[in-house]
């Protein structure tokens, strides 16, 4: 155990930059209490809505960059020991991101008044801003930076481009304007998110893992799927989805729950690559799982301009039969390996879980009911976290004190620091789609070469998806491939719901996805198995996650409801739910009893013409299905007069 940890570990500083130092003495108590006070900071923002967005977002990068130079390394060759100061090079770049954005929060305004219009000194300390912004992400997110810089250099040098990705290049004044000083580059949506949804969510997941929430799920799982055949599956599937949308990342849910599931399941009989990739697949899920989606739905809702609520009743299907086939997949294979679940004496009664820790459940119930009653995000995350210390008040085990609290606004605030960077560094990406113009020329490229083939467009955007998501926080995936990818599909006449809908699952998939499937990964590194084998198990559990998307941009009603009316989406989700339940037996081979090869290759065709919605290809899976299930019922029966007549003679 202690050695797959270490090796999940290290995989997982590879891919979330979790190598973060450690101090001690004073330095410890200051980095703590600086940790504290933004996590306050935050929640009074919110709370009194008395900084205006751009100010907002300028604090909200203060206390970001200062918290990345004092918690990552600005070289990772080896890890540091626990230290008494900050490094003297992390000192410097603290006091230049102070003076630098300090100078904008004093000075903007008057640039403002002036029209637009920037002296010389206003070109110099934006210049060292997003410097800063570089270094930081350079240590945090270091693939993200690579292509920030790249995206930034395209602004300069994209005279060298051929063909319509080619223009007139713009000065590096042009470009420090736009970047700093405009509201489309570092202090854009990417930064404006961070400083609101995705901070405050972060936040209220820390209040939820120190109140025992974490354990509360484990164990409801345990009752509800526990004794079932492969019970250890299905309570992994069941508490990674949960933890997974409320982290909003599924290396840290892989890294963290891996380390109890993955075992877990090895135990109870199931091979180290399915094991693995059952983690991998759950944890990468529970970012576009509803109420919370790891924080990302609140950023959709904001790009749409719609009520978060829409967001959310779109995003139960998707989720529901990308969970429901993997726990059917579960199912299956463990009746194909024969195997049982969890003795009754090992599992906790329902009764006494709730009665213990059901109260522990009442955080979520605030967050779901006043989002449905039409408050916003940001009050009702507020609101859920006070919830989530008063509930843990109700019994003297979960109790939240002064202790626990403040360490919950130090998790809260230390979690928030690798998607805060991934997000600012974004700007810089969004700027360039901006003052480039690089947004249109993708989607006028990708019309010309498909000949507006909606089918091949979506594989292009599907892949740009994935490849722009690699390694990279799942909210700022999503705040990437929003801005480039998703108006593709828009333009071709997909509804903007079931197109942002589309890169975001796919965005989330690439945690999955070679060759850079960082989930999977981490998941081979606990299971002690080969992470290709992994990631390759992974992408056929998530099946249904990478084929849906594309049955929804050309049916909008596989979303409940997005642009059509409600009653027409209750007969496609039906026939949907039906499919994957097939497309799950036709992965694994088994349904009534194991299934020939011939038949698997039907099951997993009827199930998908079923998610695919439509009066002709349903009736033909149902055709289909119903045949191997009369098929499979002969054959049961032959098998058990069989067994019945060996016993008597």
């Amino acid at each position: 155990m202690k050695k797959s940890s270490e090796k999940a570990e290290k995989t997982a500083e590879k891919g979330e930059n979790s190598n973060k130092r450690e101090y001690i003495g004073k330095a410890a108590f200051f980095v703590s209490a600086f940790a504290i006070l933004w996590s306050i900071f935050q929640l009074y923002a919110a709370g009194t809505g008395t900084f205006d967005a751009i100010k907002l977002r300028a604090w909200h990068i203060v206390f970001l960059l200062v918290m990345a130079f004092l918690l990552f390394p600005a070289w990772k060759k080896r890890k540091e020991a626990a230290l008494k100061s900050p490094k003297i090079f992390d000192v410097l770049c603290i006091i230049l991101t102070i003076i630098s954005f300090g100078y904008f929060l004093w000075n903007y305004e008057a640039v403002v008044l002036r029209g637009g219009f920037l002296l010389p000194q206003d070109y110099i300390f934006g210049a060292a801003g997003i410097l800063m912004i570089f270094e930081a992400a350079r240590r945090v997110v270091g693939n993200l930076a690579v292509l920030a810089l790249i995206f930034l250099l395209y602004n300069f040098f994209g005279n060298y481009f051929p063909g319509d990705f080619s223009h007139s290049g713009f000065s590096i004044n042009r470009v420090i304007d736009h970047m700093f000083w405009g509201s489309q580059g570092i202090f854009g949506i990417a930064i404006g998110v961070s400083a609101t949804f995705v901070f405050l969510f972060i936040l209220f997941g820390a209040f939820l893992r120190i109140s025992g929430f974490s354990h509360f799920i484990n164990d409801l799982a345990l009752t509800i799927a526990g004794r079932s055949p492969g019970g250890p599956a299905k309570v992994a599937v069941l508490a990674s989805s949960l933890m997974g949308m409320i982290n909003g990342s599924a290396l840290a849910n892989v890294a963290t729950t891996g380390t109890i599931t993955i075992p877990m399941m090895k135990r109870n009989g199931y091979k180290s690559r399915f094991a693995a990739a059952v983690e991998a697949v759950a944890s990468t899920g529970g970012q576009f799982a509803p109420p919370i989606m790891g924080a990302a739905g609140f950023v959709m809702a904001e790009y749409l301009g719609v009520p978060y609520t829409t967001v959310l009743i779109a995003a139960f299907i998707p989720a529901l039969l990308y969970y429901l086939t993997l726990i059917l997949v579960v199912h299956f294979e463990a009746k194909r390996l024969g195997l049982k679940g969890i003795s009754r004496e090992n599992i906790p009664k329902i009764k006494e879980v709730l009665k213990k820790q059901g109260h522990l459940s009442l955080p979520l119930i605030v967050l779901v009911t006043l989002l449905f009653l039409g408050y916003t995000p940001l009050y009702t995350a507020v609101f859920s976290i006070i919830a989530c210390v008063l509930a843990s008040w109700f019994r003297k085990e979960t109790r939240m004190g002064l202790k626990k609290t403040l360490q919950a606004l130090e998790e809260g605030a230390k979690g928030a620091v690798g998607v805060g960077v991934a997000c600012a560094v974004i700007g810089i990406i969004i700027g360039t789609v901006s003052l480039t113009g690089l947004g249109l020329t993708f989607g006028y490229t990708i019309m010309e070469y498909t000949n507006e083939s909606l089918l091949l467009a979506g594989v292009l955007v599907m892949l740009m998806s994935i490849i722009l998501g690699m390694g990279v926080p799942g909210v700022a995936a999503y705040v990437i491939v929003a801005t480039v990818a998703a108006p593709v599909l828009v333009d071709l006449g997909v509804q903007p719901l079931a197109a942002h809908m589309f890169v975001l699952i796919y965005a989330c998939l690439s945690n999955i996805t070679p060759p850079v499937a960082l989930a999977s990964y981490i998941a081979a590194g606990i299971a002690e198995i080969d992470q290709n084998k992994v990631s390759l198990t992974a992408v056929k559990l998530a099946l249904t996650g990478f084929l849906l998307p594309f049955f929804f941009i050309y049916e909008p009603a596989l979303l409940l409801g997005g642009g059509t009316e409600f009653s027409a989406s209750i007969f496609p989700v039906i026939t949907a739910v039906i499919g994957a339940m097939a497309l799950a037996s036709g992965l694994q081979g088994w349904l009534l009893t194991r299934t020939s090869l011939f038949h698997r290759v039907l099951l997993v065709l009827a199930g998908l013409v079923m998610i695919a919605p439509g009066i002709w290809t349903d009736g033909a899976g149902v055709c289909i299905i119903t045949f191997i299930l009369v098929w499979q019922g002969i054959i049961t029966k032959n098998n058990r007069k069989e067994s019945s007549a060996a016993v008597h003679s």
